[in-house]
């Protein structure tokens, strides 16, 4: 095989025979790339290719279900995949499109090892990308994406004989009837299902449907020019529009699922957006009454209630905070035997006995009206507002190239640990730790918190902050830490602030 290059130039003979791929591509846990920008078809063959001489090489058996995500392209860009897997000997079954928990979930209803779902996620249109995995229900992290970045950058895709192609119907159907089971609602629930015209409108409504929920569709449509807003239920633009259909039609929530359908946001019967980490420490609290003594992860963005929640303390609940990432999440989750892992993106991952451990916005969806069923004299504003008082910003991202993010993190590591080396404060408050598992997650003395990390996905900085006392001083966290990060000149501006 050749070595595919990092550019061709379009419309050229090259660029529809030659594989093309920038390298910066093979991200943590997922691949990403523009198209066709940054990888062209013949680029996603050779991927395809790699990934199938790494089932070879690692002795898995060369099976793998593989899906698409609603976008224009990414039909093309599967098949381009699947040539490149079948090079490899591998036997593909597709599903069809997909959301991305709809293929985890084919890999235990079909008993195949391995996944690759072709999606982009909750990205602009213009992106595409795969995540897979051969080790259900975890997906690459960073050592298999290292392995695999070689093999494809340096040219080393085997071609091998026994390659095929079958379709499988039917799987959408299997996925949701399992999502159902035998739960039906026994109080009346109204909820918003906001899809934001992604892949997930083809699922959420008539999921809500079947368990009994009374379904408010707030652009269910499909439509992959994403015409309203594009679907991210971390971003302010997309709860801010859920909570209007709620203030507009009188639901007790509003739930709302990304372009590729593995996260979940949540706005409460008074319009107000509950960040997902906070969602966590409210469904902690409920499954802790049914499992006690549950250990829970949460990434390091999320907040500090996880800890020091006194309800969970009496629950006997073990918190383990971890790296952000889905893929290191699961990982997580799965090695410390945890009933649940909590991200403030808004993925979940619920392990057994309330789901198979990978993360599926369908799946939480479930669960809070399960857990609404269970509380029937609550609205969701009341969970809220059970909870310890914290002020929080939403995750916020500014620009940082792909080339100088991890080094540019190293340097403001450094400058914040020095900080707290010199016993120097942070919104008058002393640093009482700074925790390095991710990042930097400087630690006050009243437990308030501010992180800087490298977004594994986009050419971003991420920067959440968080104080148990006021809004104020929030403010002030956010700044002293942001002054760090503007000593680095590499860094741009913010997507959104608060």
């Amino acid at each position: 095989m050749t070595k595919p290059a990092a550019t061709v130039t379009p419309n050229t003979w090259e660029f529809l025979r030659d594989p093309m791929i920038k390298p910066t591509g093979f991200r943590e846990y997922d691949a990403r790339w523009k198209y066709p920008d940054e990888i062209n078809l013949p680029g996603m063959t050779a991927l395809g290719l790699g990934l199938g001489t790494q089932m070879q090489r690692r002795g898995i058996d060369p099976v793998i279900a593989v899906g698409n995500d609603y976008r224009d392209y990414s039909l093309s860009i599967k098949n381009a995949l699947i040539v490149g897997l079948m090079q490899a000997g591998i036997q593909v079954k597709d599903i069809g499109p997909a959301l991305s928990p709809m293929a985890y979930f084919s890999q235990f209803h079909l008993d195949v090892p391995a996944v690759a779902m072709v999606t982009a996620s909750h990205n602009p249109n213009g992106w595409t990308g795969v995540k897979m995995g051969f080790d259900r229900p975890l997906t690459h992290g960073p050592d298999e994406m290292s392995e695999l970045r070689d093999i494809v950058l340096n040219g080393d895709g085997e071609a091998r004989p026994g390659g095929g192609y079958e379709f499988v119907d039917g799987v959408q159907e299997a996925y949701l009837q399992d999502l159902v089971g035998d739960f039906k609602m026994t109080r009346p629930l109204k909820v918003v299902c906001a899809t934001g015209n992604g892949t997930a409108a083809a699922f959420a409504p008539e999921l809500f449907r079947r368990i009994g929920v009374e379904v408010v569709e707030s652009h269910t449509e499909l439509d992959y020019t994403f015409p309203n807003y594009n679907p991210n239920p971390e971003a302010m633009e997309m709860l801010h529009d859920m909570a209007g259909s709620v203030k507009a039609s009188g639901a007790d929530l509003a739930l709302g699922f990304d372009g590729d359908g593995d996260r979940c946001g949540v706005v409460d019967d008074e319009g107000e957006e509950i960040f997902a980490d906070k969602v966590g420490v409210i469904m902690a609290r409920d499954l802790s009454k049914l499992y006690p003594n549950a250990t829970f992860v949460a990434d390091v963005k999320s907040t500090g209630l996880f800890a020091s929640d006194p309800e969970l303390q009496a629950n006997g609940v073990t918190a383990d905070y971890w790296k952000t990432g889905h893929s290191h999440m699961k990982r997580r989750v799965k090695e410390i035997g945890a009933l649940a892992g909590f991200e403030k993106s808004g993925h979940y991952f619920l392990a057994e006995p309330v789901g198979r451990g990978y993360d599926c916005g369908m799946r939480v969806a479930v669960e809070i009206c399960k857990l609404m069923d269970r509380n029937p004299d609550m609205k969701m504003s009341d969970l809220r507002k059970a909870l310890p008082k914290t002020h929080s910003t939403p995750t916020m991202s500014p620009y940082c190239s792909d080339t100088e993010k991890y080094d540019t993190l190293d340097r403001i590591v450094a400058k914040l640990t020095a900080k707290a080396n010199a016993n120097e404060p942070i919104a008058g408050r002393a640093i009482k730790e700074v925790v390095t598992v991710n990042g930097a997650r400087v630690i006050l003395d009243n437990g308030g918190w501010g992180l800087v990390r490298a977004s594994s996905n986009t050419p971003n900085l991420v920067v959440v902050c968080e104080s148990p006392e006021s809004e104020d001083e929030l403010r002030a966290i956010f700044a002293d830490i942001d002054a760090v990060i503007r000593t680095e000149e590499t860094v741009g501006e913010y997507d959104q602030t608060f």
